[in-house]
Formats: structure tokens, sequence, C-alpha cells
């Protein structure tokens, strides 16, 4: 599932796109959705709220969208060849010189804009917000430690204490603590894990590849995640890989068990 950087990204991309220009064509094909709700109408903007993008138009209306597993939103000029075969396209949004195309983006909702909060209101302080404060951060934390006993794999990827971090940085950040993904949230300190994600994320919002090692070499990235089996790169010993989680909120977790207790 994406980060909440790359969905950071994309929505930049598409807001520069496409904000203040008038549609060209706008197709949803999406079976809950009327396809031509959005013609005659103008982009606004583009927002982000964690992993949901926020597309609003003129008339207060807006498009949500989320990536879930496999989903995207890719931008073309007039005639480039599409990069995702067609059978996958749930919308299409065309303004002068630019085409956003979404790709099997599973949840669509049309709504006034007056009412996206019933769509996000649900999300804790989001890491990437532009008006991110000390009352955001002050918030994470009294949500993060709300259950000293919750395993802290499960509790970073809880979009109801702070929105945007993903499997990615939820396992660089219980590596960075120095802490398993099966301890107790009381095992860090609360608002370091908070801080530490948010900067996590705002080192890779603009960036096409994700590293919280400082590195950008392939196969350099990253401490723990997707290198189950290989030296971890602080102690040597083998890094180690689980399912933690049951059913849709079940994750693959890596860890190195000296560095990480």
């Amino acid at each position: 599932m994406p980060e909440g950087d790359t969905v950071f990204l994309a929505g930049h991309r598409l807001n520069e796109a496409l904000a203040g220009k008038a549609l060209l064509r706008a197709e949803l094909r999406h079976p809950r959705l009327p396809s031509g709700a959005l013609s005659g109408r103008s982009v606004l903007g583009v927002h982000t709220v964690g992993k949901h993008i926020l597309m609003r138009f003129s008339g207060e209306l807006s498009l949500h969208s989320h990536f879930r597993m496999d989903g995207a939103w890719h931008l073309y000029r007039p005639g480039q060849k599409w990069q995702r075969p067609a059978h996958q396209v749930r919308a299409i949004i065309e303004v002068e010189n630019r085409i956003a195309i979404g790709f099997a983006l599973h949840d669509m909702e049309l709504l006034p804009t007056a009412e996206e909060k019933s769509l996000v209101g649900h999300l804790g302080p989001d890491l990437l917000g532009e008006d991110w404060s000390d009352a955001d951060l002050h918030e994470a934390v009294r949500r993060f430690s709300a259950d000293p006993t919750r395993q802290l794999g499960p509790a970073l990827l809880d979009q109801r204490v702070m929105a945007g971090v993903g499997n990615l940085y939820k396992t660089e950040v219980c590596f960075l603590l120095g802490a398993s993904p099966w301890a107790p949230v009381s095992a860090v300190n609360a608002v370091e894990a908070v801080k530490l994600s948010r900067k996590l994320l705002l080192a890779n919002a603009w960036a096409p590849e994700q590293s919280t090692t400082g590195q950008r070499g392939r196969g350099n990235q990253h401490w723990v995640f997707e290198r189950g089996g290989k030296p971890c790169r602080r102690c040597g010993d083998r890094i180690r890989v689980q399912t933690q989680g049951d059913d849709y909120m079940a994750r693959i977790s890596y860890w190195c068990p000296t560095c990480q207790q």
C-alpha cells in the first residue's frame, strides 16, 4: 500500500497540472458514480490528507480517491501512451495540455466539498499537513499513547492515530526506535515516535524513491524493510520476517532481533 509521502507527491503533481483549469473531458468509470457528473466544471485544486486525495471542482463538488494496494493517478500529455491497461481506468480528467488518469481506484466518492470531513474526519493529524503545529504533535502523541499495551507496529499503522505511515515507515521507525514491532507502545517515547515518523515522511515527500538511511542508491535505501534474511546494517545479525496482525490489518514485519528488543 502506498505510503503517505507517495500520495502527497501525487496530489501536488495533480494540483500543479490541473488547478485553475476548465475541464475538457471528465469520465468516471465507477459503478457508484455518474460518469458525467463533472461536466462543465473547473478544477479548483487537489488536496491530500494522509493517504486520501481530494480533487475539488467548481460548484462545491469534490472527488475523493484512495490508492489502496494498487491504485494510482498518472499524468500524461495529449496523445501520450498510457503506462497501464485501459481496463484499469476509473477516472479521466482532462484539461488543456494535461490528462490525469486514475488507475485501479477502488475507493472513489463524489460529495459536496463542505462534507469532506465525513470521509477524512476520523483520521489522526496529517504528518505531512502544511499547517502541522505543536497542537497536531500533542494530539498524535495523545492518540498514540491511549493504549500503552497495544503493539507498536499496528499503532504506527493506525491512520486514526496519525495519518500517513504505511508498512515501510512502520518497519523503519521501529528499527530506528530500537523496538520490536511487537513491543508495547509503552516501550518507546511517544513524542520521539511521532516526530521520527514525520521526519522520515518529510525527507521523502518530494522524492520519487523513499530512503530512510539517507542513501539513494538501489539496495541501500532501507535499514530492514524488505531485507529479510540479509545482515543488519548495524550489527550483522540476520533480519527476520514475520506477518503481524490479523485479517485486513495483517502486514509483513521486518526486524533485527539484536537491535530491536
